[in-house]
């Protein structure tokens, strides 16, 4: 037609039901960064987001080590423990004999209850780690000899020791053996501590109480399994001992308490009317002004001294006892990094990490009284202080004056510290349930009286922790903040949670604002609460002008470069090089603080492992597109810049567990782990 091809026509095609291809649904656009943070999430950027690892089965499953086990050790007693060691096992050394090397080299030979065999321990003792000696490299001779799990490095740095150039030490405040043996015996006198009670009339009642009584009324919590050790003692004896400084001599003497045991059994029960706790229990009788003295003597240090013919019973009460507040020695916290009280991560290898990244002032971890005056070698040991540590301070706690009181008087004595922290605010169950801690909020008299004792006792500042109050929206410290300094205190941090609210919600800086602002001008004020940036920092430093300085604690566990951040005021995209070296400082430290044989391997393995529950929610800077990070901001499931840095942002215990054995070797056969304090539960109390 025309030349022109006429349309071909083709019908329309239509697939069969069966050939029908659905079409893709739409994807919902990924949620921006914006909606991200509002609903608490970290708001990685989306070339690194991965699917969430499967958990299927349990954690590291099919590994050689497993984290999660099917087989449940029994735990050892302590008594099973002892005879093993009764039974010279080749595991355990005598320790003289593998520090030498020599099998003469211990002075009770036959009669030694450890292992002389060098050759048996050697054939079972685990290969040596990679690495040198941590000793040998600040130039010391190593403690542990053969033991060592470092002992191939001994022969690079052979260091001899002069007897008569002294040692230095780099660790002190450690419990010396004689007064334990005298804390155990219950025969050390607190001579201050009881002038500043029976001035305050607080010496009756709880003032009378022993340690076993006060025993059932305070607990460490590591102390739950039963692992606390007392020797039982006469309830009828009061102690009546001077111990002064080590190099110094001695006072003992011992006299009957003058309440009998039933009027002390009834001033230990709670009272059933609604009256001044104080009042009631203290006041309900009186201690003889005088008591004898024998005369006897003390070995202390490997002397033998005479006893003095003095008693502290003896000493006429005046006011002019109590220091005069003006007199006390004080510490200027404005402006200074300080690093909080930490339960279980807060020990002294990571307080010198921290040291090291900028942190001014350090605390030791929590320690119970009455731990301390039974003269537990685990509780003394949260007191013990690094010669890095420039400004350094323990916190303890307590429920009744009488305990606080002696406490600080025995610390004052025999440690050196700058200042004393009282918790006021540890929200954990056992030490709330025992009168202590957080519970104190809802006891003001109580509170006065422990202050009041304290900080008349010693002239060593003392400082106060404590939360907004005991219920959520029930807060009370900004009607005490006044009475914390005419009490006795220096200084107090105000933790912007309530004992209920724990860490479920972000901490209440208004209201910390609030105690500051009606706080006097005498009285140092510090924040705690959700610091994790020095934006953080700056905002709540210039949001206050009364505010003295702020303290950090989670934020140092997840990233203790912080303090580094803060001085320096930038966000440090900090490589996971840079981090893993921190990790090694952490394990050289740990080695010289636990020490590098076999047991101080895997000692300073575990506090490790409990670090790294902290340090996985950290995300990198250049991986976020919202900065600075929050704190309560729940990381997802990221890919690092380098597999160093994947492998650290894992919440997998079994990748911590990889992460310790580049550092300390393979760990021991069924070896488990699992967080103490459970960081990776937002909604629970990681700390107290």
């Amino acid at each position: 037609m025309n030349g022109v091809e006429a349309p071909v026509a083709t019908a329309a095609f239509e697939p069969s039901s069966e050939d029908a291809i659905p079409l893709p649904e739409p994807q919902a656009a990924p949620p921006n960064p914006e909606e991200l943070v509002a609903k608490a999430i970290a708001p990685v950027k989306a070339e690194f987001l991965r699917p969430p690892p499967s958990r299927s089965r349990s954690d590291g499953a099919g590994e050689k080590n497993s984290v999660s086990s099917n087989v449940v050790k029994e735990k050892k007693s302590k008594r099973q423990l002892k005879r093993e060691r009764q039974q010279k096992s080749a595991t355990h050394i005598c320790s003289e004999v593998a520090k030498l090397g020599k099998v003469d080299a211990c002075r009770y030979g036959a009669k030694c209850r450890f292992s002389h065999d060098l050759d048996a321990y050697l054939a079972q003792k685990p290969a040596d780690l990679e690495g040198t000696c941590p000793f040998i490299i600040v130039k010391e001779s190593c403690p542990y000899g053969l033991t060592c799990r470092f002992a191939s490095t001994h022969s690079e740095g052979v260091i001899v020791e002069d007897e008569n150039t002294p040692k230095q030490k780099f660790e002190i405040n450690g419990l010396n053996k004689d007064l334990q043996r005298l804390l155990w015996k219950n025969k050390v006198s607190f001579p201050k501590s009881s002038a500043q009670l029976k001035l305050l009339g607080l010496s009756g009642g709880y003032g009378s109480k022993t340690n076993s009584d006060a025993n059932q009324e305070e607990s460490h919590p590591d102390s739950v399994n039963g692992s606390s050790n007392v020797q039982e003692h006469n309830d009828n004896d009061m102690p009546c001992t001077s111990v002064s400084e080590l190099e110094s001599s001695s006072t003992v003497c011992m006299d009957k308490d003058p309440l009998d045991d039933e009027s002390a059994i009834d001033d230990l029960r709670p009272s059933k009317r609604a009256k001044n706790p104080i009042d009631d229990k203290f006041n309900s009788s009186d201690i003889n002004g005088t008591c004898p003295v024998e005369k006897d003597s003390v070995k202390l240090d490997g002397q033998l001294e005479e006893k003095q013919n003095y008693s502290v019973c003896s000493v006429k009460l005046d006011p002019s006892l109590k220091p005069h507040v003006r007199e006390k020695k004080l510490i200027d916290f404005r402006g200074k990094l300080y690093l909080a009280p930490l339960t279980t991560v807060g020990n002294l290898p990571f307080r010198r990490v921290c040291r090291a990244l900028g942190a001014d002032i350090t605390c030791g971890e929590m320690a119970m009284c009455t731990n301390l005056l039974q003269g537990q070698a685990s509780e003394w040991a949260l007191l013990r202080r690094h010669s890095s540590e420039e400004i350094f301070g323990v916190q303890i706690c307590g429920s009744y004056p009488d305990t606080v009181a002696r406490t600080v008087e025995l610390i004052d004595r025999e440690c050196a510290v700058d200042f004393i922290d009282i918790n006021m605010g540890c929200p954990i169950d056992i030490v709330v349930n025992r009168g202590a801690g957080s519970s104190l909020l809802t006891k003001p008299m109580r509170m006065k009286g422990i202050i009041q004792a304290a900080s008349g006792t010693v002239d060593q500042p003392i400082t106060v922790k404590v939360r907004t109050g005991y219920f959520e929206g029930r807060n009370r410290i900004d009607s005490l903040i006044s009475d914390i300094k005419t009490w006795g205190g220096t200084a107090v941090t105000i933790h912007g949670r309530s004992r209920q609210q724990r860490y479920s919600k972000l901490a209440d800086w208004e209201y910390i604002n609030l105690c500051a602002s009606k706080a006097p001008d005498n009285l140092q004020v510090l924040g705690n609460g959700d610091i994790f940036s020095y934006h953080d920092w700056n905002m709540h430093i210039s949001d206050c002008s009364k505010l003295s300085s702020c303290m950090v604690g989670r934020g140092a566990l997840i990233k203790p470069w912080i303090f580094t951040e803060i001085k320096e005021q930038r966000d440090w995209d900090i490589s996971s090089t840079e981090r893993f070296d921190i990790l090694k400082d952490f394990v050289r430290f740990g080695l010289q603080h636990w020490g590098s044989d076999n047991k101080g391997v895997e000692t300073t393995r575990h506090f490790m492992l409990e670090w790294l529950s902290y340090t996985c929610r950290y995300i990198p800077v250049g991986l976020l597109d919202v900065i600075p990070q929050r704190i309560n901001w729940r990381p997802p499931s990221y890919y690092g810049r380098n597999d160093l840095e994947t492998l650290m942002a894992s919440d997998s215990a079994a990748d911590w567990i990889r992460i310790s054995e580049m550092l300390l070797g393979k760990v021991p056969e069924g070896f488990s782990f699992a967080p103490k304090h459970k960081s990776n539960a937002y909604d629970r109390a990681e700390n107290g």
